[in-house]
């Protein structure tokens, strides 16, 4: 892929135009990404400090709906995303911050809320910094983009193998590495972003951009939250 430097020049007389665009579409993918993070970690916290809805929602079959519903519907979205209108994408998106806060709440019941709230400003830290390297840095690091995502199937495999055998030394060995990959993706997302607001800018397609906002806020979201759970899983203190 062309990096952000190449096709800015490309564009000639509209590059200032194009920066006005893209600092505003980088907003609107933070923006809607902090609002998920909002919406997540308010139902995390309302659920997982409630025993009563703790007990309804991580007891038996209700246990398995609750853990596998987000990657359901991460796939269901990545289908869809074209045959929905950008405020349909963006409901779609809330509702999925739901469903994740939903699937992470226990996490209330299991660890302090100090180290929780003590991993959450680490995962923001590193978080913010890794985004500002992928969007600052004039290297092009779409490279990574094959190795990071073979990374994360394999979390993916491993997590899911880890369910039945319960291994701790499977568990810190995931979160380790998932740290670092879920760290590489942020940067690499990052600058995706950018270019593909270029790339597409150039043609004025404003609802397929709308979209694309969408769909970078759910990428960063992702990361942010994978990365969140692999700190907790490796710093948090538990009750």
């Amino acid at each position: 892929m062309a990096d952000y430097n190449t096709m800015r020049s490309v564009a000639g007389a509209n590059a200032a135009q194009i920066d006005e665009g893209l600092r505003a579409h980088m907003n609107k993918v933070y923006g809607t990404m902090s609002v998920g993070m909002l919406i997540t970690f308010a139902v995390a916290w309302a659920v997982g400090t409630n025993a009563a809805m703790l007990s309804v929602f991580f007891t038996g079959a209700m246990r398995w709906v609750v853990m596998f519903l987000p990657l359901v519907m991460v796939f269901a979205f990545g289908a869809v995303i074209n045959r929905l209108s950008s405020a349909a994408a963006q409901l779609f998106f809330y509702a999925f911050s739901a469903a994740m806060g939903l699937s992470i709440a226990w996490i209330f019941a299991v660890f302090t809320g100090f180290s929780i709230a003590q991993v959450f400003l680490v995962t923001s830290i590193a978080f913010a910094g890794l985004s500002l390297y992928g969007y600052t840095t004039k290297k092009d690091i779409s490279g990574w983009g094959s190795f990071l995502i073979m990374g994360v199937i394999g979390l993916i495999v491993a997590s899911l193998i880890n369910i039945f055998l319960g291994s701790p030394a499977i568990a810190f060995a995931v979160s380790v590495i998932g740290v670092l990959i879920f760290a590489g993706l942020t940067a690499f997302d990052t600058q995706n972003i950018k270019n593909m607001y270029v790339a597409h800018a150039v043609h004025g397609d404003q609802e397929w951009l709308a979209k694309s906002a969408i769909m970078g806020a759910l990428n960063l979201y992702l990361n942010f939250i994978n990365m969140f759970m692999m700190l907790l899983q490796i710093l948090g203190n538990r009750e």
